[in-house]
């Protein structure tokens, strides 16, 4: 059985939706994985519902299975045998029998429907306007982001307008998972995060008596495991042109990151692959990230933790894969895989410091900054205070002498930092998995953290 985990906001928001006396159309929506099925099931739990997961397969099939989940609800066979080929009707139906009972009517993955009949829409908007009751609350589930965005919620959709609350599921934060993986030490379920991100669907497949290096293996690298092949199932599932999304994002991971840079290594014209990538950003999948504080020469990284990895690790590896050479392929990515680590732990930083769980200052601006040969990790802006914190991430222990000269060093590279140069108050500082003498240096003034007080802000329930 799959744990439920955290989603009390959610659940707090439907609750009181739940609890309006008027008619409801509540759309959820997000990435798939990311947990929308089991976010409704456990509000379903204490309460009258129908839930219906729809298929690709015909409309008259999706109604079939609807009469069936009907006839359960209601004990009433006689909905088995309904001639009918529209929700409309059965709306109608379900409606007269409900009468004034409250009752959640349920539908998962609804763009299926629009895939077979964009008129769909419409006939939903009628079941809406004429059909709905402060009695039936109903939830429209999806996991295709752009369909949900562009069919339901745009304007242009007949349903605009109808809609009473929506919900755009993300991951889960850094806390739930080292709540989840509360038998490994702070800096193995760091790795796990910047290997499996927020998305608990993920966290259910990695084996909690493993290493992470075992659970890399054995869930990751073994032909025939879930996460073996995820990342290009779900680009099938999601776009209709996966072979294009998967040459960007091959390229994305081996560090081809500005347009020009993905254009002219995959043949692909700058105005069609501003579309792509776009979209990629819409899924969450990747970021386009410009210097804090300039409006142009961004780049584009992919921040999607498992997709991340295994474009880095299984991608180039999938013939060795094939073939049953696990050993030898992990042997092979072992020496890169800190460097890894390295990288999505700033990922990782920066979301803690925008969430304020490290309590580095009132800053509201947070990202990194590069100018020519020049970069800094994180730099945090308070434009009301003319605050200006800067930061090096770094994922290794660092002794007193070493973080002293990245902290010189930083205050070298602050100096090409052009905002409000005359009249700013500046603060530096490191955050590290290791700080030794981190005390001494704290009290001259830096800002220094590491994953042990990492782990005291979780225990606080920050996060």
């Amino acid at each position: 059985m799959i744990q439920f985990i955290d989603r009390k906001q959610e659940l707090k928001f439907l609750d009181r939706k739940y609890k309006e006396k008027k008619k409801q159309l509540i759309i959820i929506y997000g990435r798939r994985r990311v947990g929308k099925t089991e976010l409704i099931k456990e509000f379903l739990k204490d309460k009258k519902g129908i839930y219906l997961l729809c298929s690709r397969d015909s409309i008259r099939e999706n109604l079939n299975q609807f009469k069936v989940k009907i006839a359960e609800f209601t004990g009433k066979d006689y909905f088995l045998k309904l001639d009918i080929n529209s929700f409309y009707d059965l709306f109608k139906y379900l409606g007269d029998e409900i009468k004034d009972k409250k009752v959640i009517i349920s539908i998962d993955e609804f763009p299926y429907l629009i895939e077979i009949n964009r008129g769909i829409t419409s006939t939903f908007q009628s079941i809406c306007d004429e059909l709905l009751s402060e009695n039936i609350m109903l939830i429209l589930c999806g996991s295709s982001i752009g369909m949900m965005e562009t069919e339901v919620l745009d304007y242009k959709s007949p349903l605009y307008g109808r809609r009473t609350g929506e919900w755009k599921l993300k991951p889960l934060n850094f806390r739930f998972m080292r709540e989840y993986f509360s038998n490994y030490d702070i800096e193995e379920v760091v790795k796990l995060w910047c290997i499996l991100g927020g998305t608990p669907f993920y966290w259910h497949c990695f084996d909690k008596t493993l290493s992470v290096n075992e659970n890399i293996k054995q869930r990751i690298l073994t032909k025939g495991e879930i996460l073996y092949n995820e990342p290009k199932i779900l680009l099938r599932e999601e776009f209709r042109e996966p072979r294009i999304y998967m040459l960007i994002l091959k390229y994305l991971s081996l560090d081809y990151n500005t347009l020009s840079e993905i254009s002219s290594i995959t043949g692909l014209d700058k105005g069609n692959l501003s579309k792509y990538l776009f979209t990629l950003e819409e899924t969450g999948i990747i970021r386009s990230i410009l210097p804090i504080g300039k409006r142009k020469r961004g780049i584009y990284v992919i921040t999607e933790p498992l997709f991340n990895f295994w474009f880095r690790f299984v991608y180039p590896n999938n013939s060795d894969l094939e073939i049953d050479m696990v050993k030898e392929v992990f042997t092979r990515i072992k020496h890169e895989i800190n460097s890894y680590y390295g990288r999505m732990f700033e990922f990782l930083v920066e979301d803690l410091l925008k969430k304020k769980v490290l309590d580095a200052g009132s800053f509201t601006k947070i990202g990194r900054w590069w100018h020519k040969d020049k970069e800094i990790d994180l730099v945090a802006l308070n434009s009301d205070s003319k605050e200006i914190a800067f930061f090096e991430v770094k994922w290794s222990e660092l002794n007193a002498m070493t973080s002293r000269k990245i902290l010189k060093d930083l205050e070298e590279k602050s100096r090409f930092v052009n905002w409000n140069n005359e009249e700013r108050k500046e603060y530096f500082g490191i955050i590290a998995k290791k700080i030794k003498g981190k005390k001494k240096l704290r009290e001259e003034g830096y800002l220094l953290f590491d994953l042990d007080d990492f782990e005291k802000e979780f225990r606080r329930g920050k996060g």
